[in-house]
């Protein structure tokens, strides 16, 4: 008689196999572009670091387009100093930063335009499936107006997709926490 395969979870693989060095920077040192940084922790249901999640980032940059494609939405080549994707892992204290442009406007499906957003991915050991959800900006004044952030029902779930502008920074920086679960989850799109 066969002997049954134990169940596994996923991971905790990321900082051995899926992160490179760098994979945070998602710009490059450019003369035309100023670059912001999103820096966060991921925290689990009862306010304790997550050590060992991945996050992934895919953006369009400053002149609402996606890397790899034009305006019209077909392919073209990548800019010199922005791919638009990157990874970086949790820390010991759960803290993740990634270095970026703050993107602009992309279409909506409706018509009209999105508020300047960032769609993150997360992965963590015990998660047989990723996550999704999406990082807006406080200081963005269509962020009150995007179509997709108007769809969440509750003011407290809304506020858990905007990151918050940090003052105190030489560099600007955006502070957005990725709760997993509990009171005060992040929202996470069925997608």
């Amino acid at each position: 008689m066969p002997i049954p395969t134990s169940s596994q979870t996923v991971g905790p693989f990321f900082h051995d196999c899926l992160i490179r060095e760098g994979e945070n920077i998602l710009v490059r040192a450019s003369e035309h572009s100023q670059g912001i940084r999103i820096v966060g922790r991921v925290l689990d249901g009862a306010g304790e670091p997550v050590t060992d999640a991945l996050l992934e980032l895919w953006q369009a940059g400053p002149d609402g387009v996606y890397p790899g494609y034009d305006a019209a939405g077909n392919r073209s080549t990548a800019t010199a100093d922005f791919c638009g994707f990157g990874r970086a892992a949790t820390d010991a204290e759960g803290k993740y930063l990634f270095e970026t442009l703050k993107p602009g406007r992309v279409p909506a499906a409706e018509g009209g335009l999105q508020a300047p957003h960032i769609n993150v991915a997360v992965m963590a050991r015990g998660m047989l499936k990723r996550l999704v959800t999406r990082i807006y900006f406080d200081d963005e004044p269509a962020t009150l107006n995007d179509p997709v952030l108007a769809r969440v029902p509750g003011r407290q779930a809304r506020a858990s997709l905007i990151a918050q502008r940090q003052d105190d920074a030489t560099v600007p920086s955006y502070c957005f926490d990725v709760v997993l679960q509990g009171e005060n989850e992040t929202v996470f799109f069925d997608v």
